[in-house]
């Protein structure tokens, strides 16, 4: 199911882009995330794209909202003209609070048979106790999957200055090595 829900957001995805393009070199006018939301509620309800109905609604309105936003720090000049998404590249799917659950260390997607079971990376960190506000699960080109969490947390405190300033720098036999000559170590994750 987690294939099909890439397909369509894939699918959302390239079918909105293309429309925001071509109405920008036709008629010179932007498209509102409002007017890409009526879009998607039109492509449900197209025969052809009957499949959209089959995986959660809330990727497919994640996906216009992370294009809405690549469109606005485009036009803002903070990046490049988002790309159309290959079926040969990363593929992901952005569920937010209303639409899973997690319950004894599994995850439960919207409209997904069955629970997710997932390997956590973080031992300093109990996740019954996060209350993620959004659940990203993504497959690389390799075909390894992933599930990543985003939580709000609070800011962390700002230091007291000290009064001194150092230099940094960063080098490949050691990580940094900062003005006071003390030396970081490389982690060399290559070599593990």
């Amino acid at each position: 199911m987690l294939n099909r829900t890439f397909g369509c957001v894939r699918v959302v995805w390239n079918r909105t882009l293309a429309a925001r393009h071509a109405r920008y070199h036709t008629e010179g006018k932007a498209t509102s995330y409002a007017e890409t939301d009526r879009a998607l509620t039109a492509m449900k309800q197209d025969p052809e794209l009957a499949f959209l109905s089959e995986v959660s609604s809330v990727p497919l309105q994640q996906t216009l909202r992370h294009q809405h936003t690549a469109m606005t720090a485009f036009f803002a000049k903070r990046a490049r003209y988002p790309r159309f998404k290959s079926r040969h590249g990363r593929q992901s799917a952005s569920y937010t609070r209303s639409a899973y659950r997690m319950k004894h260390g599994a995850l439960h997607l919207g409209k997904t048979p069955g629970a997710l079971r997932f390997v956590w990376s973080w031992p300093d960190i109990d996740v019954t106790g996060l209350d993620p506000t959004m659940v990203t699960v993504s497959r690389d080109p390799d075909g390894r999957w992933f599930v990543t969490f985003a939580c709000d947390v609070d800011e962390p405190a700002v230091p007291a200055p000290t009064g001194h300033a150092v230099g940094i720098d960063l080098g490949l036999t050691d990580f940094a090595v900062l003005s006071t000559g003390e030396r970081i170590a490389h982690p060399k994750h290559m070599q593990r």
